[in-house]
């Protein structure tokens, strides 16, 4: 995920890895650039204009503090790729759970459609990344695992292109 510094109002981060983003290599995030943050669960995920960007989760006190003392929002966690991601865990599920995972995308105003589609762009990318690299996670692949994941398969314009829609996908809730 690079390295973050959280300061009083800036977020420096360097070493980033996901070329197009904002935080590419580096950047030096001011407070008034946040739109919002989640820092429940996971990855810590820091909004900008049209952006994620993934600070670690060692971090999540301290970009509590920073939200704290510069207003900036405090969101809950997306769980969009967690739910679209699940069939590619070393774990089995039932058909009940997968059913659940599908409601709570059409909750987000995902179709059956468009959940098989995404799925099938991934399906290859995500199986090698957990399976091949004996990653084996049985827990939960997200938006940074399937950015990792697909970044080896595509070239750098298809990756610019999968990347806007992968961050779109995290950012719909309850349309």
């Amino acid at each position: 995920m690079g390295k973050s510094e959280i300061r009083d109002s800036e977020i420096l981060i360097s070493e980033y890895p996901f070329e197009p983003s904002i935080a590419y290599p580096s950047a030096l995030i001011s407070a008034n650039d946040v739109e919002c943050m989640s820092v429940e669960f996971g990855i810590c995920k820091v909004h900008i204009k049209n952006d994620i960007i993934f600070v670690s989760s060692e971090y999540k006190e301290k970009l509590k503090q920073f939200a704290e003392s510069n207003n900036s929002r405090l969101i809950s966690q997306s769980w969009n790729w967690d739910w679209i991601l699940e069939p590619y865990l070393d774990t089995e599920f039932t058909k009940e759970n997968e059913e659940r995972c599908l409601a709570r995308l059409h909750d987000n105003g995902f179709t059956s459609l468009e959940v098989d589609t995404i799925r099938a762009e991934v399906k290859e990318q995500m199986f090698a990344y957990n399976f091949d690299t004996m990653l084996w996670d049985w827990c939960s692949l997200s938006l940074p695992d399937v950015l990792c994941a697909m970044r080896a398969k595509y070239s750098e314009e298809e990756f610019r292109d999968f990347y806007k829609r992968a961050l779109e996908i995290e950012k719909r809730i309850n349309r």
